[in-house]
């Protein structure tokens, strides 16, 4: 089933839904906030003239605390929406996920390095201290997805189907090693690797942002270019090239930018999982498979799911807070499931 919506449509809808996601992330938590009041706070940070009366707390409340989570969601959904396009695109597979090439498990292993280890690694700056996790967890994602796409290469080509076996032995092999250091981690270890596992977009602060603002937004931004290019990788590597197309440097360019926007989002928010699958299909069921629609709304649409999927998450069980990765399986697997029996009957 397939409703065609025409892209404007769909991108005014997506936008709105995008809007409300954004002010309904910045007014509620475990202390809610008036919606006009949110708005009054966030239009003063932004340089708007508004009054001013009784406004110190939301101000506070929405530019040191939610602000920056809210952004963290945006960019985070976005990057593992585009990622998973991408990655489907390039295994001419719907059911293809950014952590096939090994990124994730990657990222998640260079997090426990971090996280069990990270106070027996001497030497390093005082100012790298506080981005330890962060950066190991990326040179995780990018190392592994390295090793992925060189097994992959053979006599100047890149064979998918030999990438996906490899992705699938790398996330095996790092899932071992993570599963020693969880077993050598002490309590404290062991708890923050458990719920850096689940993901969560807790403690997110401007310092941390921008590094992976910058990141993100140049992959959101190069993927919509190579649209004409995936769409034409559908009809399969031989007719693509016939159609001008270059298949190996295509590969390439895709896999480097999965590994750098999955990894930078997994570095930041930790393990989050289905996004970058169920917004694809979500997608196409509305507007059809053309990636010059499907990568941009995918990113408005992965952005809206996880401020969403956050907004509950701080809500269900306030004032704790339940990992959002949880939520996202929970939305994630029933309609992978759906997929499942959708395409059996």
């Amino acid at each position: 089933m397939k409703l065609d919506l025409a892209p404007k449509t769909l991108f005014i809808a997506l936008g709105f839904a995008c809007l409300l996601a954004i002010w309904l992330s910045l007014a509620l938590g475990p202390v809610s906030l008036p919606m006009l009041d949110t708005l009054r706070a966030l239009l003063h940070l932004m340089g708007v003239p508004v009054a001013e009366d009784n406004l110190q707390q939301a101000e506070l409340i929405v530019g040191q605390i939610r602000l920056p989570r809210t952004l963290l969601g945006l960019a985070v959904g976005a990057v593992l929406a585009v990622s998973g396009v991408a990655m489907q695109g390039l295994f001419r597979n719907p059911l293809a996920d950014p952590g096939l090439v090994g990124v994730s498990s990657g990222a998640a292993l260079g997090a426990a390095v971090a996280i069990v280890a990270g106070a027996s690694i001497g030497g390093l700056p005082e100012t790298f201290q506080p981005y330890l996790l962060s950066i190991c967890a990326f040179a995780g994602g990018l190392g592994i997805t390295s090793i992925v796409y060189r097994l992959g290469r053979r006599d100047g080509r890149t064979s998918v189907s030999t990438m996906l076996l490899a992705g699938v032995a790398m996330t095996a092999l790092a899932g071992s090693i993570i599963g020693l250091f969880t077993y050598l981690a002490d309590d404290a270890s062991l708890r923050t690797l458990t719920f850096w596992n689940l993901g969560t977009l807790n403690g997110a602060s401007y310092a941390r942002l921008w590094p992976l603002l910058l990141v993100c937004v140049a992959v959101i931004l190069w993927l919509p270019r190579r649209a004409k290019a995936l769409n034409a990788l559908l009809l399969g590597e031989s007719e693509a090239r016939h159609l001008g197309i270059e298949v190996e440097r295509l590969k390439r360019e895709l896999i480097l930018c999965i590994a750098l926007g999955v990894g930078a989002a997994v570095a930041a928010a930790g393990l989050i999982g289905f996004i970058g699958l169920i917004v694809p299909h979500l997608v196409r069921l509305l507007t059809g498979p053309d990636h010059r629609v499907v990568l941009p709304a995918s990113a408005l649409a992965g952005a809206t799911l996880l401020l969403f999927a956050d907004i509950f998450a701080r809500l269900v069980m306030a004032p704790a807070e339940l990992p959002i990765g949880i939520v996202t399986v929970f939305i994630g697997a029933p309609f992978f499931l759906f997929l499942l029996v959708r395409g059996r009957n």
